[in-house]
């Protein structure tokens, strides 16, 4: 089986190394801008020269000369090189978000099932033991129906200044919006969990605190020249240079050496002052959702946190689950009869697996390599589920802007009425 990767940033890497060690995969081409990127996969993945593409048109129009490929490039990329994905023939592993438009979600979903061809979004967090081992609960029905959910992504305040404050996803219009490129995995999971779409959405949320009045006295355009460096949690030397060789030091420079690093601190855009910097995006963002089975969830996107960790608290008719992906913990609760008398719990750990977001990243890959092999229709992150949870974090920022409640089976209508007969073609007659 061969593949390509388009977007050969860290995410792309991934992908394509777990996928490199399957016996029957090859890495046959990598499509990147950055030329330093493209020269790190080529090492990698053991590429020739004339399979390095920096541009998506040059790779297109080789035609069809693998049987998959991987997009994982920036948000705004994604419509039109998964167009001509399919316009070529080809099964897609598409990172999230499919796109920050819901028009063009729906056309690479109807795009694919019209052509019988597999968009695998990278919802990953279907593929940990964490989540399924909470999905298995549910659907036994020890403790009932759901009837609400509490539901935190606590970012964490050093990964919200790396990636949103400093990096990639800092803008909207570069990317899409925090809860569309962060939390589209949250609606996700919930819908997953909760089975079923929504219904109704409000949220409120807004950028609170990354902005220049809040910046320290003193405090200069970059850290390295900043008179308030000592004292601020921020300073890139703080935050990079004990962590070298991991993420996110790794994303700052492919060069993991003190020198390598601070001349990416001098240079770079993660040496600059994250109280001024032209970043947008939410730090902070609340989400209410009710469900078309009468479910109800509140959900916090939330910077304002020292760890990276998704936790989770699901009221049932008989019973609670209470849990924490970092630590690695589920608590099963049965309602007593009353405050006094004894109540069954039990905790549980879930099986830790090697690989990033406990093991998803492998298992997506995994199970996207069986079902190009084995030409199955059977995924638990198709394209068609996907939509619905992009569905969601359209809404809710939606609510955000407009301060309104959004009726999601409304705004579909809309969406779908917007998409005509206009489509991308490949360019190339080798694409048919």
């Amino acid at each position: 089986m061969k593949l390509a990767v388009i977007g050969a940033g860290q995410r792309g890497m991934i992908y394509a190394e777990y996928a490199n060690t399957c016996s029957d995969v090859e890495i046959i081409a990598v499509v990147d801008p950055s030329q330093e990127r493209r020269n790190y996969a080529a090492e990698r993945l053991n590429l020739p020269g004339e399979m390095l593409f920096d541009n998506v048109d040059s790779f297109f129009y080789q035609g069809k000369i693998a049987d998959a490929v991987i997009i994982a490039s920036m948000d705004l990329d994604h419509y039109k090189q998964t167009m001509k994905a399919l316009e070529c023939g080809y099964h897609i592993l598409l990172e999230k978000p499919i796109s920050p438009n819901p028009t063009e979600c729906m056309e690479i979903m109807e795009s694919a099932n019209a052509k019988h061809l597999n968009v695998i979004v990278c919802h990953v967090l279907r593929y940990t033991n964490f989540f399924t081992t909470i999905k298995a609960i549910l659907d036994s029905k020890e403790l009932g129906k759901v009837i609400t959910i509490e539901h935190s992504e606590n970012i964490g305040n050093f990964h919200m200044a790396h990636s949103f404050v400093r990096g990639n996803w800092r803008r909207k219009d570069l990317s899409s919006p925090l809860i569309m490129q962060k939390s589209c995995h949250d609606m996700d999971i919930l819908t997953w969990l909760v089975g079923s779409e929504a219904k109704r959405i409000s949220s409120f949320g807004n950028l609170t605190y990354f902005k220049e009045a809040n910046a320290p006295e003193n405090s200069g355009i970059r850290c390295l020249e900043c008179a308030a460096a000592a004292n601020c949690r921020f300073d890139v030397r703080k935050v990079y240079l004990p962590i070298m060789g991991e993420w996110p030091a790794t994303k700052v420079s492919l060069v993991q050496t003190e020198e390598g690093l601070m001349e990416a601190f001098q240079n770079g855009p993660y040496g600059r002052c994250v109280y001024r910097c032209d970043n947008d995006v939410c730090d902070n963002q609340v989400t209410l959702i009710e469900f078309q089975n009468g479910v109800t969830v509140s959900f916090n996107l939330s910077a304002f946190t020292n760890r990276i960790s998704r936790t989770i608290k699901i009221m049932c008719e008989h019973g609670e689950i209470k849990g924490d992906d970092s630590l690695n913990t589920i608590e099963v609760t049965h309602f007593s009869p009353n405050s006094i008398e004894a109540y069954e719990k039990r905790m549980i750990h879930p099986g830790t697996v090697i690989g990033g977001h406990g093991g998803g990243d492998l298992g997506l890959t995994t199970d996207f390599i069986n079902l190009i092999r084995t030409k199955s229709n059977s995924i638990r992150s198709s394209i068609s589920e996907s939509v619905e949870s992009h569905m969601m974090a359209y809404a809710a920022e939606q609510s955000r802007i407009s301060g309104q409640i959004i009726d999601v089976g409304e705004l579909k209508k809309e969406i779908r009425s917007l998409i005509n007969k206009e489509y991308i073609e490949c360019g190339d007659d080798k694409c048919e």
